[in-house]
């Protein structure tokens, strides 16, 4: 049974691509098929062209978008024969469903149709717990001094609630994020991993720590049944 490792944090700069291609790496080294899905990818694997699409003429995505797009990408997943798929902050599109506009109770009722679809694929969510305020001060070092402006202005230009005006209100905003986020999944049958304080952790320590947490899961791959 193919894997699907979903990786999500608590803000940008907290570590997640980093993890991804360490995780990648790592199950690559061990002789198992990855897809490495990374970020920006959305918008350009052919399963969620749908889903650029509508982006791109309404400015919008509705759920059932979402949903299609990712039974495109299950279907292609299992004809792949692939073992894990590392996905960087993909599913389970919670940040995306709230930057629409839509409550908890349509995101509830999302990721039921989400779940179901995901079945074939064994989700399990690697969450990089941490402090926003201090993850976010990170990737804009990283990425530089505009970088925090444009993060700002694009959260500012969403429906997301609490609004977003300037960057402590973007922290607010993340923490609310990551409520509603870790709140859906564990209302789920997901494998869900949380690693505390993983802004404070060297990148191979938070390796360490999430290898030693998936191992369960990847037993139920092919390679390692």
């Amino acid at each position: 049974m193919t894997v699907l490792i979903t990786v999500w944090g608590a803000s940008p700069g907290v570590g997640k691509s980093t993890l991804c291609a360490g995780l990648s790496q790592w199950l690559a080294d061990m002789g198992l098929r990855v897809d490495h899905f990374r970020e920006e990818e959305i918008l350009t694997r052919p399963q969620f062209a749908g889903v650029a699409e509508e982006f791109k003429a309404t400015g919008t995505v509705e759920p059932g978008t979402l949903i299609a797009a990712t039974a495109r990408f299950v279907d292609a997943v299992v004809a792949s024969g692939d073992d894990v798929v590392i996905a960087d902050a993909l599913m389970p599109f919670v940040p995306t469903l709230l930057a629409m506009g839509h409550g908890e109770e349509t995101i509830d009722a999302f990721m039921t149709g989400l779940t179901e679809v995901l079945a074939r694929v064994g989700p399990v969510m690697v969450f990089l717990d941490g402090n926003a305020e201090s993850a976010l001060s990170r990737a804009a070092t990283r990425e530089g001094e505009q970088w925090l402006d444009w993060y700002v202005g694009k959260l500012a230009s969403y429906e997301v609630s609490p609004p977003v005006a300037d960057a402590v209100s973007a922290v607010a905003y993340l923490r609310h994020e990551r409520a509603v986020t870790l709140g859906a999944v564990r209302r789920k049958d997901w494998g869900l991993i949380v690693i505390e304080q993983a802004d404070e952790l060297p990148p191979d320590q938070v390796l360490r720590v999430a290898q030693g947490s998936l191992r369960p899961w990847l037993g139920r791959t092919a390679t390692h049944g």
